[in-house]
C-alpha cells in the first residue's frame, strides 16, 4: 500500500468531543513539534530545502514557514473563543501567504522558535483552561462552529502531517 505523501499520517478526523487524556496528547504533541520540526530539517542543504514534498506541493521552505504562519492563527481564533461568544475568525489565503517574501528570505531557524514560541503561548492558554471552555467555539465560514478541543486537535494534527511530509520527503530521497 502506497502512502498519499499530501497525507502521509492520514486525513484529519475530528470528533465531536475529546477526553481528558486525548486533550493531554494533543497538548504533548504541541509541545513536541518545535524539536521535531529541527529534527526534521537538520543538515538540509539549500537545493533540498527547495524541493516540493510531493510533485505540485509545497518546498521543504513552505510547508517550514506555514506551520507557524497556521499555528499563529489558531492561538489567536482560540483567544477570540476565550473572549468573545463564537466570534466569527477570517481565513486566510495559505497558498498565496507561502508566496511572500519572508516565506523565501527569512531563516528556517526563525520560523522552529517562532513555533516555539507560539506554541508556549498556546499551550499556556490551553492548560489554564476550565472543562466548560472547551466547549468554546468559534465560527469558521467554511467549517461552521470549532470548539476549542477541536482546534487542539486540529492543529496537532496539522503540526505531524507537515513534519511528516518533511521526513517522508527525506526517506524517498535517502537525504
Amino acid at each position: 500500500m502506497s502512502i498519499d505523501p499530501r497525507y502521509p499520517i492520514g486525513e484529519l478526523q475530528l470528533k465531536p468531543t475529546y477526553s481528558s487524556q486525548e486533550r493531554l496528547v494533543f497538548l504533548e504533541a504541541l509541545k513536541q513539534a518545535p524539536t521535531q520540526l529541527k529534527v526534521a530539517l537538520e543538515g538540509l542543504t539549500a537545493n533540498q530545502l527547495e524541493t516540493p514534498y510531493r510533485e505540485g506541493g509545497w518546498t521543504v521552505r513552505q510547508v517550514t514557514h506555514h506551520i507557524p504562519d497556521s499555528h499563529i492563527n489558531a492561538y489567536i481564533r482560540i483567544k477570540l473563543a476565550l473572549t468573545e461568544t463564537e466570534p466569527l475568525i477570517k481565513p486566510y489565503n495559505e497558498e498565496t501567504w507561502a508566496l511572500l517574501e519572508d516565506t523565501k528570505t527569512v531563516p528556517l531557524e526563525v520560523s522552529v522558535v517562532f513555533l516555539e514560541v507560539v506554541h508556549t503561548r498556546l499551550i499556556a492558554v490551553l492548560n489554564s483552561l476550565s472543562e466548560p471552555d472547551w466547549a468554546r467555539t468559534y465560527l469558521h465560514p467554511a467549517n461552521g462552529a470549532v470548539s476549542i478541543e477541536q482546534a487542539l486537535a486540529s492543529y496537532a494534527w496539522h503540526g505531524l502531517h507537515h513534519i511528516t511530509q518533511i521526513t517522508q520527503l527525506r526517506q524517498r530521497k535517502q537525504w
